[in-house]
């Protein structure tokens, strides 16, 4: 009798905890969306390797977490269209279960699943996309931006240039809200340190043919060419610019957003000597070398961006804080991650401001000489780190409504 009291004791301890483990868990599980371009020019900086990071985060968490919480990773192509990643994000809210959407790489596309998720009191955690406005005049209580942005991205690799020399611009834009918020924060960096805008020409998204673009940067006379752009984009631009000679004629070239992946594309013989703000490089210290280790592995060797990196960071982060808020609700579990402090081998210490910006520090880094590298994406070497209170911009110069006015 004793023995079947105790029994029926244990059992219902078990039960106990898993119903907690289950509090107010929407379907009894915590299930994340990776939304991003799967197949096209932004494919390599996110794609399949941020669905890798995703579930490495998962696994990572369920190993250190005794809260037995069940979780599931989905994914979708947006096809960096704003419609399709709108429509996308309102079928996995309203019929499939999805608590939380991570990545979500091309602002036109990050904009509007931010306003979905606001709508629908969901998560979505952004490490794909740039432009500084999800932390600006359009900051929701239910986005954090993890990774970098425009402002960060302006402030590392435009001042640095400036101070350098390079105090006349140009700007190839591509057309959409990731290039003109980009231009726009550059533009002011470069004005504030007495430099000049000496014009700018935009382009479609996914452009093959830069040959006319680069006619007008090269008729400029713009001792730098900014180039407001990402991944296939910014490829096949720097090529195309190194078939024309433009670099040889006595321009610069300023990549403001080249990830590792760009890098990889190009070669070192292409890239070298560009200067690139980043907030991770796979090589920066034992953390992050084991990490891409584990990650390699399971992405076919590819080492990962620092999207890819982001993903995994805010993912677990994600995690922790739904098991310490006993709850999947949105904008319960983005409360929980702003008042919790950040901590992962890849980002280290940090903490999620007000307005959802992730705050951590930044790298201004140096593409090396093919004869500087030493193996496999031994590409960067770090000319100056940037203190996280530094990298990214100030709270009360963004216009979110989240920010209360002193």
């Amino acid at each position: 009798m004793k023995r079947k009291l105790l029994t029926s004791m244990l059992m219902g301890a078990g039960l106990f905890t898993a119903g907690l483990a289950n509090a107010q868990m929407s379907g009894n599980v915590v299930k994340i969306g990776v939304l991003n371009d799967m197949s096209g020019l932004y494919a390599d900086l996110a794609g399949p390797g941020s669905v890798v990071a995703a579930k490495m985060a998962v696994e990572d968490f369920q190993k250190a977490s005794k809260a037995g919480l069940k979780i599931e990773v989905v994914s979708a192509d947006h096809q960096n269209k704003p419609d399709v990643g709108s429509s996308i994000a309102r079928k996995w809210y309203d019929s499939e279960g999805v608590d939380m959407i991570v990545d979500v790489p091309t602002s036109s596309v990050a904009l509007a699943v931010n306003e979905v998720t606001k709508e629908k009191g969901k998560v979505m955690l952004d490490s794909g996309a740039a432009t500084s406005d999800l932390t600006g005049k359009s900051c929701s209580p239910n986005t954090i931006h993890w990774t970098y942005d425009t402002w960060m991205l302006a402030n590392g690799t435009g001042s640095a240039v400036v101070k350098s020399g390079g105090d006349s611009w140009y700007f190839l834009t591509a057309d959409y809200a990731f290039g003109h918020a980009l231009e726009r924060d550059t533009s002011e960096v470069v004005k504030a340190a007495g430099g000049k805008i000496v014009g700018a020409v935009r382009f479609p998204l996914n452009t093959q043919d830069f040959s006319s673009f680069l006619l007008q940067a090269q008729s400029s006379k713009a001792k730098i060419l900014g180039l407001a752009s990402a991944g296939g984009d910014t490829i096949n631009s720097i090529k195309q610019a190194s078939e024309f000679g433009i670099v040889q004629g006595g321009q610069k070239l300023a990549g403001l957003l080249v990830f590792l992946s760009d890098v990889h594309g190009l070669g070192l013989q292409k890239a070298q000597g560009l200067q690139v703000t980043t907030a991770f490089y796979w090589d920066l210290n034992d953390g992050t070398r084991a990490w891409t280790k584990r990650f390699a592995a399971a992405n076919g060797g590819k080492y990962p961006t620092m999207v890819q990196a982001g993903v995994y960071a805010e993912t677990l982060h994600y995690l922790k804080a739904v098991e310490a808020a006993k709850t999947d609700d949105g904008t319960k579990v983005v409360a929980k991650m702003k008042e919790l402090p950040t901590d992962d081998p890849l980002f280290g210490k940090g903490y999620i401001r007000a307005d959802g910006r992730k705050i951590h520090p930044a790298y201004l880094v140096e593409v090396k000489k093919p004869s500087e590298s030493k193996g496999p994406y031994d590409y960067y070497k770090v000319l100056q780190t940037i203190p996280a209170e530094k990298a990214f911009r100030p709270i009360d110069q963004g216009n979110c409504p989240l920010v209360a006015k002193k």
